[in-house]
């Protein structure tokens, strides 16, 4: 029985299991019909021309984990952002973890989807957001019709949370193989603001397959700073759909920094739903060995007088791939917009690969539009003069490298993430830096 078939005939078992509102079950059942019509993509798809599920899709993944397992947080703090005070929810195996979590309801809502999908005091947001942003594609199906963990967030109007919230998903390598499908619910309200942090880490070598969907809904004047650091070990693969729906005057920015993982492809999605909406989107890629990191990204201006910012950086070392396909779409009302994308590459090896392919669709006549690509290697003059300084060729590369990146970095708003990204691409360099950028 290959996974399609597996996940299929689990579906009825799983509807047996869990606890949900009466509405969410149709919603369930429409979705895995979706799924089985369409099955995992293929690069026939056009979206997916690039990117292969089949090394992939080949495991005997455990659907629903057999047994939990606890974790020590000495064990595990490595992994968080420690140097500051957050909000936590975490999960292992799928599972929430109490222990590790600091959840709270004290004048807004950072808990668990489970409660809000079955408990009717949460009735009137999920029938106002839940599968309201996501698309109806095969990955989004089959996560809706499995959805029943992650983090469940709801900002009320005129609230600034103090401190970042991390959501964390820890798998323990229990199961020999481990398909996971976390859920992110995450309403902000007028004028208020909150920044989110996010992170997936496997603890072993056993395979793990996320499929991950995340619906935002900012509303107006609302603000979102939403981080994912994507790290994971090379055993681990992560599908991560995530979908933000604005409203008008809204700001809503998304910084994901991929280094690890086998096969990491990110659908990231912005619908700007009034005037005066920003949106950005920047991320940095650092790969080698044989990994393949998939940026799929769109931003769809619906309405006049917004902007939106993409900037992607990727850095590709030994037979790694990279893949960057970028969409923006105007609609004729949506005049005086203002869109940026660029996708810049570095290879530092003549058998790594990027495939790149912005895109512009824009159907109104008073527009500031812009997009371009680069492929290249590391400037030969900028070594020659920085070694003429007594720069060893080493260290010489990774400052180039940071200045590479530089630009990404500089809008990063918690200085705590700042220096965590800094140390990685440091340690994925192999180079120690005693800056900060």
């Amino acid at each position: 029985m290959d996974l399609k078939d597996k996940l299929v005939s689990s579906f009825i078992a799983f509807e047996n299991m869990v606890d949900v509102e009466s509405a969410v079950h149709d919603v369930r059942s429409e979705a895995i019909k979706t799924f089985e019509d369409e099955g995992f993509p293929s690069k026939r798809d056009e979206d997916w021309k690039y990117t292969s599920l089949n090394s992939v899709l080949k495991h005997d993944y455990s659907v629903f984990p057999k047994q939990e397992n606890a974790i020590e947080y000495s064990d595990v703090k490595k992994y968080f952002i420690h140097d500051i005070d957050t909000y936590k929810i975490v999960f292992i195996d799928g599972k929430y973890s109490s222990h590790l979590s600091q959840t709270t309801h004290d004048s807004m809502d950072v808990c668990l989807m489970s409660s809000a999908l079955a408990k009717p005091k949460y009735r009137l947001i999920i029938e106002n957001y839940f599968n309201k942003a996501a698309d109806k594609n095969s990955l989004s199906s089959l996560n809706t019709a499995f959805s029943q963990e992650g983090a469940y967030i709801h900002i009320p109007k005129n609230k600034v949370v103090e401190k970042p919230i991390q959501i964390i998903h820890f798998s323990t390598g229990n199961e020999s193989a481990l398909m996971l499908q976390p859920r992110n619910l995450i309403v902000v309200d007028e004028n208020s603001h909150v920044q989110i942090i996010e992170r997936h880490q496997s603890l072993t070598q056993n395979p793990v397959l996320t499929n991950s969907v995340t619906e935002v809904f900012t509303n107006k004047r609302a603000i979102v700073d939403y981080y994912k650091i994507q790290n994971d070990r090379q055993s681990a693969s992560l599908i991560d759909n995530t979908f933000i729906k604005q409203k008008r005057e809204s700001h809503a920015s998304v910084h994901t920094f991929s280094f690890g993982g086998q096969l990491t492809r990110n659908n990231l999605n912005f619908y700007q739903n009034g005037e005066r909406i920003d949106s950005t989107l920047k991320g940095v890629t650092i790969i080698g060995d044989k990994q393949h990191v998939d940026h799929n990204t769109l931003v769809h201006h619906i309405e006049p007088n917004c902007e939106s910012h993409q900037d992607y950086k990727g850095i590709f070392g030994d037979k790694s791939t990279g893949v960057f396909n970028g969409k923006v779409i105007v609609d004729k009302i949506a005049q005086k917009t203002n869109a940026f994308q660029a996708n810049n590459n570095i290879l530092l090896s003549d058998k790594a690969s990027i495939n790149t392919k912005p895109q512009l669709e824009i159907f109104a006549d008073d527009v500031k539009c812009s997009h371009g690509c680069t492929i290249g290697q590391l400037d030969d003059s900028a070594m020659f003069y920085m070694r003429s300084r007594g720069i060893p060729e080493k260290e010489a590369k990774a400052l180039l490298m940071f200045a590479f990146s530089n630009n990404v970095l500089d809008s990063v708003k918690i200085p705590e993430i700042k220096r965590r990204i800094t140390k990685l691409i440091a340690n994925k360099l192999g180079v120690s830096i005693g800056f900060d950028l």
